[in-house]
């Protein structure tokens, strides 16, 4: 979902920001105040005279997430008249970095929209209130959510937060049929191998006169793909890249090194995108799809919410990918977007009340999925078929889900994506190290940063 301003880019960053200066709040929302900025909202009476009881929800701004979040929050706060919600959004930067300096220090909301695999860090730091059992229990949990997208918000045996969507950065690819039918290509594709998406994709790749790349055949070096695809090809192997203590790593492997060589030949070798032009800071993926800079966009499929308000007349379709490394799928999950209540909160009735709401509630999460294009973390809404009508896509990914994982404990999946992973791809696939040097740098600077974080 899993929404995402640097995962995204810069230029999408902006966008949304302009986007969400321009207009479109709703009386449940208020501008996000500056990182660790006190906080005194002051609450309208409610029926009868009596204060209302307000209670802070910071998110991130995505414009999607955010129309499906006011529109259930307006629903939560006309079932309760006594509470005022106030919504408070941030940009991707901004969000992480108020996240961080906030809840250690208690100045932070009450709820809080928490990205996949962030809860974690602080939940071991006590700044997260368990679940209430009668909100749900882990044992129900279990029956309800997938896998993957729970295993973020459980520590020892509790439960401390609700997934609201299955973050799903493999498995599937945003396909333009113009662009197929101009290259002379079945459309939809119906890929059996990695062989023959790179077949397909030399096809829909062009250049100009003097050899520079106008179109790449397939955009997949994002920040938020080279990442997931790298840890699923190493289980996909049959690997791990947990060392025996489950907390430092082992990432110099022959299936590390394998996953990268696979990723560098398909830019150097198959020619099918241009890895300097096109990655995370440059010709963002989804930009760069929507502009038709690239004719096959492997990206999560929380794209086609946003995409549908960005760019209102883009045509695509969302397809299925094969397995990566191996015959059969496995993949990881940063778990997803999930809503969690602070310890610092002073109405925790009512603070999770509302959680349920965002988190629990099938109906609310149906809204919420529909309108961002993300995968259920409910599996009772994934197979609803109000779901598969409004997003036919949706249905095709259903038998990925069960092979989703939670990527585990990683200590920090922030810096060890975004710093240690993709950097040292990119540059492997630019052509400035070797698969090798990739897999070794990565190897020691994700057990650097275990180290330095402590047990």
């Amino acid at each position: 979902m899993k929404a995402r301003a640097r995962w995204l880019s810069a230029w999408l960053a902006l966008a949304l920001v302009l986007s969400a200066c321009a207009g479109g709040a709703t009386p449940a929302s208020t501008p996000a105040q500056a990182p660790g900025a006190p906080s005194t909202p002051v609450a309208a009476p409610a029926p009868g005279g009596q204060q209302k009881i307000v209670i802070r929800l910071w998110g991130h701004q995505n414009n999607s997430f955010n129309k499906a979040h006011r529109d259930i929050i307006d629903k939560f706060m006309k079932d309760n008249p006594n509470v005022e919600v106030k919504f408070e959004t941030f940009p991707w930067d901004v969000f992480i970095q108020t996240i961080q300096t906030a809840l250690p220090s208690g100045n932070v909301a009450d709820v809080i929209e928490m990205p996949g695999g962030m809860a974690l860090r602080f939940i071991k730091g006590g700044q997260l209130l368990e679940v209430p059992s009668e909100i749900m229990t882990l044992e129900r949990a279990k029956e309800l959510y997938y896998e993957a997208p729970l295993g973020g918000y459980v520590y020892q045996g509790k439960l401390y937060g609700l997934p609201i969507e299955y973050n799903l950065e493999y498995g599937g690819a945003y396909v333009n049929r113009e662009m197929f039918e101009a290259a002379g290509l079945p459309y939809p594709p119906q890929w059996k191998t990695w062989e023959d998406v790179v077949a397909y994709a030399k096809k829909l790749t062009k250049f100009d006169a003097t050899g520079a790349m106008e179109v790449a055949g397939l955009h997949y070096t994002n920040n938020d793909q080279l990442y997931t695809y790298f840890l699923s090809g190493i289980l996909e192997q049959g690997g791990t890249y947990f060392a025996e203590d489950g907390r430092h790593f082992k990432f110099n492997t022959p299936e590390a090194v394998a996953v990268i060589r696979k990723m560098v030949e398909m830019a150097q070798k198959d020619k099918v995108v241009d890895p300097v032009t096109y990655n995370a800071e440059s010709n963002w993926v989804g930009a760069a799809f929507a502009q038709k800079l690239t004719a096959i966009a492997v990206l999560g499929s929380w794209f086609a919410g946003e995409a549908r308000i960005t760019y209102p007349d883009l045509k695509f379709d969302y397809v299925r990918l094969p397995p990566f490394m191996g015959p059969q799928y496995k993949f990881t999950s940063v778990s997803g977007w999930g809503i969690v209540v602070t310890k610092y909160t002073k109405h925790p009735d009512i603070a999770w009340k509302l959680a349920a709401a965002l988190s629990a509630d099938p109906e609310n999460a149906l809204h919420f999925n529909i309108t961002t294009g993300t995968i259920p973390a409910l599996k009772q809404v994934a197979n609803d078929p109000r779901l598969h009508q409004a997003h036919p896509f949706m249905k095709d990914l259903l038998e990925l889900l069960p092979y989703g994982v939670f990527q585990g404990d990683v200590t920090d999946p922030h810096q060890l994506e975004f710093d240690i992973v993709y950097p040292n791809i990119i540059q492997a696939i630019q052509g400035m190290i070797s698969p090798e040097e990739a897999a070794q740098r990565i190897h020691e600077e994700a057990n650097a940063m275990v180290d330095s974080a402590g047990k």
